[in-house]
């Protein structure tokens, strides 16, 4: 569930079999105080019911083509009425789904609640697709993140596994294998932070997670690279130290060759 604000209207988004369907109910809001009543209007309208009958045919292979008919040779007479509900069970409809409960309102598939909202006023539909753009962008954003995220995390397992095989005796605790684990750990925090977990900790007490949780999209590149690197000289039995500086100005050199290169696209 997602929220944008269109026009001082808080509008709803849901994922639906991992499509996005947008609340109708929040939208006819920024019409009249009985959202219901303004759904209503819209269904009974002919050219709703072709376009919501065609959407179905394309997307829907449930879809029952004889009951539209009879609600399309309706539409457009003076009794004619139709609620979303009503369109639902009749036809087999997956393009506009209800829903009850906290966030409980009428929703559709991004394209229909689009119609949906040029009809409201081509103004707030322009205004609509755009907060909708922003936060689909705004999502990719926060995937790359969090796969860039994962990386790391498979990066560090690589790296784990190279101070397991060279620098963890056989006959350690598993106390001080993990004091060992940490202290590799921190070479990396320091190489491409400045700092270790335990001094970003002291420095930041109310920040659930730790210092990677926090890291940009560059910085967990950065990261991962120096996680291969580190592994590849602890198996070269490099000493810490030598380690340490070696990965800071890998660390600030990559980082430079990173930021770089989003200015350039900015740029363009």
């Amino acid at each position: 569930m997602a929220k944008i604000t269109v026009k001082d209207t808080s509008v709803t988004i849901i994922s639906v079999n991992a499509n996005d369907y947008i609340c109708l109910t929040d939208i006819a809001r920024y019409k009249s105080d009985d959202p219901n009543a303004v759904i209503g209007n819209w269904l009974r309208n002919r050219n709703t019911i072709e376009y919501l009958g065609i959407w179905e045919s394309l997307y829907n292979p449930d879809f029952k083509p004889l009951e539209f008919e009879g609600f399309r040779k309706e539409a457009g007479l003076n009794a004619f009425t139709l609620s979303s509900q009503k369109w639902i069970n009749t036809t087999n409809a997956i393009g506009i789904v209800s829903k009850s409960g906290r966030y409980g309102g009428t929703y559709a598939h991004k394209d229909i609640a689009f119609k949906f909202a040029s009809w409201i006023s081509v103004e707030f539909e322009l205004y609509i697709v755009k907060e909708f753009q922003r936060l689909k962008e705004e999502e990719q954003k926060q995937l790359g993140w969090s796969a860039k995220r994962e990386l790391s995390k498979i990066n560090y397992r690589i790296h784990t596994d190279a101070i397991k095989q060279n620098l963890i005796p056989a006959e350690v605790t598993a106390k001080q294998a993990s004091i060992i684990y940490a202290n590799e750990a921190d070479v990396l925090n320091v190489a491409m932070f400045g700092m270790t977990a335990k001094t970003w900790r002291e420095q930041n007490p109310d920040l659930k997670g730790n210092i990677r949780d926090y890291a940009t999209i560059n910085e967990l590149i950065c990261l991962s690279n120096m996680e291969n690197l580190n592994a590849v000289f602890i198996d070269q039995k490099m000493p810490q130290g030598e380690r340490l500086v070696k990965l800071n100005r890998i660390a600030i050199q990559q980082m430079q060759v990173l930021e770089s290169s989003e200015e350039r696209k900015l740029l363009k």
